[in-house]
């Protein structure tokens, strides 16, 4: 089959192409797996992680991507309610162990085992793909593949996100960044608390306007001061200023909560102005989010099917990853980057 594949880690910023097309054996599906003719794969900033090393795959090459909707061609012997002709997801949750606190719990995404797609797990830069039948999610038909595929993380994760803010209706909500997540995130609030105001914190002029367009109250720079102090306001930048310059905005007793599986390091000394009188005093806390769970992308899923949710979507052919990569290392973004296989 024909797929992109990591065959080293570099940095964006030196190497242009990190992926490479290749020809790789097609994946055979284990007793509890189902083989997927992949559709769509989003294209996610985790991914520039995987790459530039901050949450290296632990074997290489590899095939990156988890944001995957695709068409059952074949399944394990052991797999029940699952046909062939059946369309799939696939999120970040590969697999877990199953069988700890947490698992048992229905949070396996803190599992010590927790595998991830397109990391752990080859993913869905291809034309095919193995998961287990328990990580495959069906696809409501009110969505096309291409705007299914950013839903099952940038959506998935926002939802998770939005739910740790513990955001009542009425309360004013902060997003830091303005990607493919924090758009969704901006369109789930509009609908579950229609009472809340939202304010967006975007280095982007054109993210700004984007946020403008769709909802939100008020927009501005990172280091910019919104017209109101914010109970709840969700990170998902890659670096360190924004979360400084957040707490700043929070009134008594808010929340932070940062979305992303790592920060990258050349801002990091912006750390060391952290003052704790104006930005952590006053009960002020900050909460990060690991991973997702099975029941985020459930919960998710029928939530983005009643609302509905439109992702705004920009679509790339499958040998074309490397440009939407790069364009997302620099910030063109508008809404979500997806690729057609």
């Amino acid at each position: 089959m024909k797929a992109m594949i990591l065959e080293r880690l570099s940095s964006l910023e030196k190497e242009r192409e990190p992926l490479v097309l290749a020809s790789i054996p097609d994946p055979v599906p284990g007793d509890d797996e189902v083989l997927l003719r992949i559709r769509t794969c989003g294209v996610c900033h985790t991914e520039l992680d995987e790459i530039e090393g901050r949450t290296p795959p632990p074997h290489l090459p590899v095939v990156l991507g988890h944001q995957v909707v695709g068409i059952v061609e074949a399944t394990g012997r052991h797999v029940e309610g699952i046909q062939q002709g059946d369309r799939l997801g696939v999120a970040w949750i590969f697999s877990s162990c199953g069988r700890c606190k947490y698992c048992l719990e229905g949070n396996e995404n803190l599992c010590n085992e927790f595998k991830a797609t397109g990391r752990d797990a080859n993913g869905g830069y291809a034309e095919f793909m193995t998961v287990p039948a328990a990580s495959a999610f069906p696809i409501p038909d009110i969505f096309s593949d291409a705007e299914a595929a950013p839903l099952l993380c940038a959506g998935a994760i926002g939802y998770r996100s939005l739910k740790l803010t513990g955001l009542q209706n009425g309360q004013n909500l902060g997003l830091t960044g303005f990607g493919a997540s924090a758009h969704l995130v901006l369109k789930i609030t509009r609908y579950r608390f229609p009472a809340s105001k939202i304010f967006v914190f975007a280095r982007s002029p054109k993210e700004r306007e984007f946020a403008m367009e769709i909802g939100a109250v008020w927009a501005g720079d990172t280091a910019d001061s919104p017209p109101e102090l914010l109970d709840c306001i969700i990170d998902t930048t890659p670096v360190w200023k924004p979360v400084v310059e957040a707490m700043k905005h929070l009134k008594p007793g808010g929340r932070l909560v940062i979305n992303a599986i790592r920060k990258e390091d050349h801002d990091k000394e912006t750390l060391l102005e952290l003052d704790y009188p104006e930005h952590l005093w006053m009960e002020k806390e900050i909460k990060s989010v690991a991973n997702v769970a099975r029941s985020d992308v459930h919960e998710f899923l029928r939530l983005a099917a009643q609302i509905p949710i439109q992702p705004d979507i920009q679509e790339y052919s499958l040998e074309d990853a490397n440009i939407a990569l790069l364009e997302l290392k620099n910030r063109k973004i508008r809404g979500a980057k997806v690729l057609l296989i």
